[in-house]
């Protein structure tokens, strides 16, 4: 969900951008990245931020149900890349843009579902609009970061 709201929030620009972010985030794509990647990496990047702009819960909940639906395989444990074992939601040997997109819909939908729906949103700065996944223990965090809750309250 973190590198969904940092690509979402600045967006790659080139295909080489996007293979040295995944790797900085820790995915090590299986197959050089493509232009073709870079596509669905927008796709998924699009329809995260519908996510974050919903309307209410239900809304939210719908959009989940539908990226699921395209995104995930059935679950299987998994060990690779000296990872250890873990659950993989995804097809084997998936590009690059296919895989992001199931991470970022595999990784938001149990953050939504077990911690609240309205826990991903925009930052109320109004010349900010980053988008963020509200992590904080109350679930009422307003802004994207320290700085932009100092802006508002100094206005």
């Amino acid at each position: 969900m973190n590198l969904a709201a940092d690509l979402a929030n600045h967006r790659p620009e080139t295909v080489d951008e996007l293979a040295d972010r995944c790797r900085a985030a820790g995915l090590v794509p299986e197959s050089p990245a493509t232009g073709d990647d870079l596509d669905r990496t927008r796709t998924a990047l699009d329809a995260w931020e519908r996510l974050v702009d919903a309307d209410g819960d239900d809304e939210r909940a719908d959009l989940l149900t539908q990226m699921l639906a395209e995104a995930a395989a059935y679950p299987r444990p998994t060990f690779h890349d000296g990872t250890g074992w873990h659950l993989l939601y995804r097809y084997a040997e998936q590009p690059l843009g296919s895989v992001l997109f199931t991470l970022f819909t595999v990784g938001t939908t149990p953050h939504l579902a077990g911690r609240g729906m309205h826990r991903l949103r925009r930052c109320e700065v109004p010349e900010c609009n980053t988008a963020f996944a509200d992590t904080s223990p109350t679930g009422r965090r307003r802004y994207c970061s320290q700085r932009c809750d100092n802006r508002d309250a100094v206005r």
